[in-house]
């Protein structure tokens, strides 16, 4: 089976002018034949997150008339938005709905679900949507939308953002892309205001930003990131907020989007694989967004020289939202528009600045988590997940059931890029069930196809092996494929690749056409949508595994484990004491791994060669 929404890499969508305006004229196409006589162009099968949609169609149309003047385009205009403006907003509080701080404030919103008090929770973001559709609109509004009908439409969006920021509790989701999008939203409508009117809104705008997204940033990973749903990063919201700032800092100037915007996709940039795979996530841990991300992953792409384009996203959204028939929806049209509008090209090539958080070349990379510990492993297009062994995941040794990954002090990490090999050496103090601390020394080598996993630990005695991750999925073209087989991978010790013993939602066969997000939900507290994969998949308690058996040959006092993702023939590592350290000769390199103490700041030493 394929994971059903990461497909194709970003970047690799047309994204010329031409280009742009052949998906404009599909839609201008597909809207007038869907354009009813009362004006409506939402998709006769919208149910749900429908309060924007028509209008999103509406500025899509007002795009499209800027860029080529279609004298069809007007009329359809003025009806569909028309439409919006005398069906589609709502001054009576829909019943239920929990976050008001005002009631019968008059002000007016837009519905998640037309049905009153069917779904009111989901106001608060389709207002937030329903306002960046009507500021699309009224930028491009200049000879298009009749004055009379502009003044309405102003007075409606300034109406949509005193809903959200002084009737109801702002951000009532903890979504940072929500409220991003809110701030954006007042940014856009500032200069439609007038002038004192729009600079009390923009300050206003700035101000919910600081002191509602900034302040409440969550640390991952070494850096500080828009709180999401509870975490701090998800793998199809996070690229949407990184559209957000791109925006923000497109209309406003104000450097600290640009700030906040670079250290995001730093972070994207650090756990990404080659191949544009990840999970993970508060909301959605294995779900992409598409064109939603666009604008952000190739703005601010451009702006730290990194290839975020690499990013598959679901190539059936990868240029507006669609329904299960292909037909448009208007949800999100904007970040269509501001793709279109932002000329800014897409940075093709990798960084070549070594970050603690990953270790990347060619087609190879690991990415790390808060504790050093690899989070992905990517090698010849297969991607390896940590395994779970008795509640306890990662990837380290495993001493009689217990896994030794989890720091118990400060985690020491030392790169080195020469001869064509890039290497990363992490230095891990933990403590089994024995009590006893031990230094874990991990060291990471890749030359771009291969790579090499050296741990090193104090004599361990038991039942031993390196838990060596859980091969979860291959790239297949466009598409990513489930994967249960090991790959590309040899060990200097016995390797075996296990499954769990027992059934259930707790152990994860890598076997079966779950998915990982699919799992992880059937472990969290509550249904997807609503609860949170991340917490749910902590729950598991055992998995698939690649198990790694001690080197044989290696010096008194310490216990070896070596292991190849990738590469030829060949792996037979020799390992040697020497006054400097650990020296380990593969068939491609030579590296001493320094004693624990390090140097005189206890940082550890690396050295590495090639054959």
């Amino acid at each position: 089976m394929h994971l059903p929404r990461q497909r194709g890499a970003l970047h690799d969508l047309p994204a010329t002018p031409a280009d742009y305006d052949a998906v404009l004229t599909a839609v201008v196409g597909e809207a007038l034949t869907r354009l009813t006589r009362d004006g409506n162009l939402e998709h006769p099968d919208c149910v749900d997150d429908i309060g924007d949609t028509s209008l999103g169609i509406t500025s899509l149309l007002a795009l499209a008339w800027q860029r080529g003047k279609d004298p069809r385009l007007p009329e359809a205009v003025a009806r569909s938005l028309a439409f919006h403006l005398r069906e589609r907003v709502y001054t009576e509080d829909n019943p239920g709905y929990p976050n008001l701080r005002t009631r019968n404030s008059g002000l007016p919103y837009a519905r998640y679900v037309l049905e009153s008090g069917a779904y009111p929770i989901g106001d608060w973001p389709s207002t937030v949507w329903a306002l960046l559709q009507a500021v699309d609109i009224l930028d491009a509004a200049e000879g298009l939308v009749a004055d009379e009908q502009r003044a309405e439409l102003v007075e409606l969006a300034h109406g949509y953002w005193r809903w959200l920021t002084e009737a109801t509790f702002f951000n009532p989701q903890k979504a940072g892309n929500q409220a991003i999008g809110c701030v954006v939203g007042g940014l856009m409508l500032a200069p439609h205001l007038p002038p004192e009117q729009g600079e009390l809104v923009r300050s206003r705008a700035i101000s919910l930003y600081v002191d509602k997204v900034r302040a409440h940033r969550v640390s991952d990973r070494g850096a500080t990131l828009p709180p999401e749903h509870g975490g701090a990063y998800d793998n199809n919201y996070g690229p949407i907020s990184l559209s957000f700032l791109a925006q923000a800092h497109r209309v406003s100037g104000e450097e600290i989007f640009a700030e906040d915007g670079e250290a995001l996709a730093r972070y994207i940039d650090a756990r990404l694989t080659n191949g544009g795979y990840d999970n993970g996530g508060p909301r959605y841990s294995e779900q992409h967004s598409a064109f939603e991300s666009v604008l952000g992953l190739r703005y601010f792409g451009h702006r730290i020289g990194a290839d975020l384009g690499r990013y598959r996203g679901d190539s059936r959204w990868a240029r507006h939202a669609v329904k299960p028939d292909g037909g448009i929806d208007g949800h999100f049209a904007w970040m269509l528009v501001w793709q279109i509008q932002d000329t800014t090209p897409w940075h093709r090539t990798p960084s070549t600045e070594p970050l603690r958080h990953q270790l990347r070349a060619g087609s190879v990379s690991v990415a790390f988590d808060d504790r050093m510990t690899p989070s992905l492993v990517e090698a010849a297009g297969t991607y390896y997940l940590p395994a779970a062994v008795n509640r306890q995941h990662g990837f380290g040794p495993v001493v009689d059931g217990f896994l030794l990954c989890r720091p118990m002090g400060e985690v020491r990490v030392r790169d080195v890029r020469t001869d064509g090999l890039a290497a990363k050496l992490v230095t891990k103090p933990v403590v089994g069930r024995d009590h006893v601390l031990r230094h874990v020394r991990s060291l990471y080598v890749t030359d771009g196809t291969a790579l090499w996993v050296t741990v090193a630990v104090e004599h361990l005695d038991g039942t031993l092996y390196l838990l060596a991750g859980l091969p979860y999925a291959t790239d297949d073209g466009d598409q990513v494929r489930r994967t249960a087989e090991a790959g590309a991978v040899v060990s200097a010790g016995p390797l075996r690749l296990t499954h769990p013993a027992s059934e259930g939602v707790e152990h994860f066969d890598a076997r079966t056409e779950a998915t990982q997000e699919q799992a992880a939900f059937a472990l969290a507290a509550d249904p997807r949508g609503y609860g949170n994969p991340d917490e749910g998949w902590r729950h598991l308690v055992s998995s698939s595994a690649l198990e790694a058996e001690p080197a044989p040959g290696v010096p008194e006092g310490l216990t070896v484990f070596a292991v190849r993702y990738g590469g030829g023939a060949g792996f037979a590592p020799v390992f040697e004491a020497t006054p400097e350290g650990l020296r380990v000769r593969t068939e491609a390199f030579t590296a001493v791994i320094g004693e624990v103490a390090g140097d005189v700041r206890g940082e550890p030493e690396l050295t590495v060669s090639g054959c």
